[in-house]
């Protein structure tokens, strides 16, 4: 059977998509997901707002493999220092939730963001995330330039 453009198609939504204000990522909840009352295990929506924060980084062209190769001068990681979670509302298995990550502010090495965890409209789960770059000896890196600008999101006065 040959790929008549499938895997393409396919591809192009796995990572979510950037928007205005940073990026949207679409996710099912799969019994894996739950735990023995039928909800989503807490550590769970860990792992959904990590993916959202990959793929934003994957879309920017921030790459987490040439990071660690040392694409860009030296072995550099992507860590996070502090993250604050307000659980709202359970997710259940099935829905399709929608992570939304956006930045707020990036300042020398630290990056701040803030992501949502919706069912529809309904906001399940809200974060705060402090996450920053270093290098191999452990020590951070600033964000080079043109992350910053890949980075912040594009306010309606610098579009035009």
């Amino acid at each position: 059977m040959g790929d008549h453009g499938e895997s393409a198609a396919l591809l192009a939504g796995l990572s979510g998509a950037l928007t205005a204000s940073g990026h949207r990522l679409m996710a099912r909840v799969y019994y894996a997901d739950t735990d023995f009352s039928g909800v989503v295990y807490h550590a769970r929506y860990l792992e959904f707002l990590e993916r959202g924060r990959s793929d934003y980084l994957r879309l920017t062209g921030v790459h987490h493999t040439e990071l660690a190769d040392g694409k860009h001068g030296e072995k550099i990681v992507w860590v996070v220092r502090r993250m604050e979670i307000d659980f709202r509302s359970p997710a259940r298995i099935d829905d399709i939730l929608t992570v939304d990550t956006r930045t707020q502010e990036i300042s020398g090495a630290r990056i701040f963001m803030a992501q949502q965890l919706k069912r529809g409209e309904e906001v399940l789960v809200e974060a705060k995330v402090e996450a920053a770059i270093i290098g191999e000896n452990g020590r951070p890196r600033r964000f080079p330039r043109e992350w910053v600008a890949a980075f912040m999101p594009k306010s309606p006065t610098s579009a035009g």
